[in-house]
């Protein structure tokens, strides 16, 4: 009974013995070739000889190999540029977009509670101007209410994972970004109709001259109280017409296409991955940029200026709002009609006598 008392003990001695040499052994024997080579494996060390570091330094840097793939970048293993990407997305471009378009909002409110709504100095008259014609309308707001679908669309894809996941989970954020994006691509080409649209049949009014000058230097008539003399289309009106045609049409609209792979197709760049990072750069940056300035349009053709949304709703404005915004306009509408209605007075004058 003694003996396998002691047997048992010697037993578990011996486990505990090897378990503690295992231990040690697995501290210790890292460390022997620094013992026989220390300045060697120092240098090794600080040299980077590590051949496994090497491997992944080469395949981070997207050096090339040999693949039996064929296709563009078919001798990358990874590419790196997608990750550095991936970061600049999720990173400034994240942060300075979404502080940009806060701050825009955060600005017109403000303004809003410091300066009020720009009312009307003179009483209505009940007179009213024809201003903009019916299809010029229709133009206006299809491209309007399709700007909103996809500034909607592409915010929720831009800070989705930072705002929408929270709020929606990440199942109903893939439902909604999967909505999202294809409603997105197949809007976008109907956008550039309106956009396309309104270069063609609006370029005429939005041409700068040196009322415009004037126009900025008063304030706009949104600083102070005077209303500075303007055409059908006054400064800031033309400021933001050539921001749709420059940032939106080429810079949005173009990438857009880019990204959709239509431009390829018609011989205009490739498709190639660092290409459609450059234009998903593109379009975002001015997708942020045109989104903060229309915030600023439609503020003040809607609640900011009394009349002006009038008229893109019925087409007329009041004489009143035309002689305080738009004077030189008006004065051209007067002169037109009095030219018109000359010769019919002319006729009955004849017809008199």
């Amino acid at each position: 009974m003694q003996k396998a008392k002691t047997t048992k003990r010697s037993r578990i001695r011996m486990m505990t013995w090897s378990l503690l040499f295992i231990v040690m052994s697995a501290m210790i024997l890292p460390t022997v070739s620094y013992v026989f080579n220390s300045d060697t494996a120092y240098a090794q060390v600080q040299n980077n000889e590590n051949q496994r570091s090497n491997f992944w330094r080469a395949v981070k840097d997207g050096n090339v190999g040999y693949s039996a793939v064929s296709g563009e970048e078919s001798g990358v293993f990874i590419n790196q540029s997608g990750q550095n990407w991936r970061e600049m997305r999720s990173g400034w471009l994240q942060e300075i977009g979404g502080w940009t378009i806060m701050g825009s909002l955060i600005a017109i409110a403000l303004f809003y509670l410091v300066r009020g709504r720009l009312k009307l100095q003179a009483a209505r008259s009940g007179k009213m101007v024809p201003r903009w014609k019916f299809w010029e309308r229709i133009m206006h707001w299809y491209t309007a209410i399709l700007f909103v679908v996809l500034a909607i669309t592409g915010l929720s894809m831009l800070f989705g994972r930072t705002v929408l996941i929270p709020l929606l989970g990440s199942k109903g954020f893939a439902l909604w970004a999967n909505l999202s994006i294809n409603v997105h691509n197949i809007v976008g080409p109907l956008f550039s109709i309106g956009v396309f649209a309104m270069l063609l049949f609006w370029a005429k009014n939005n041409i700068p001259n040196g009322t415009d000058l004037k126009w900025f230097a008063s304030g706009g008539g949104i600083i102070g109280n005077s209303h500075p003399s303007a055409g059908k289309a006054n400064g800031g009106e033309k400021v933001w017409y050539w921001i749709v045609i420059f940032v939106g049409l080429i810079a949005v609209c173009g990438s857009g296409f880019a990204l959709i792979g239509w431009l390829a197709q018609l011989g205009l760049g490739d498709t190639t991955r660092l290409t459609m990072q450059n234009m998903h750069q593109i379009h975002a940056v001015a997708a942020v940029v045109w989104i903060v300035v229309f915030f600023g349009h439609a503020y003040i053709g809607t609640v900011g200026t009394e009349g002006a949304l009038e008229g893109m709703t019925t087409g007329q404005v009041s004489v009143e709002w035309a002689k305080e915004h738009h004077d030189l306009w008006y004065d051209e509408v007067k002169h037109q009609q009095q030219s018109e209605q000359i010769p019919n007075s002319a006729d009955a004058k004849t017809s008199v006598s």
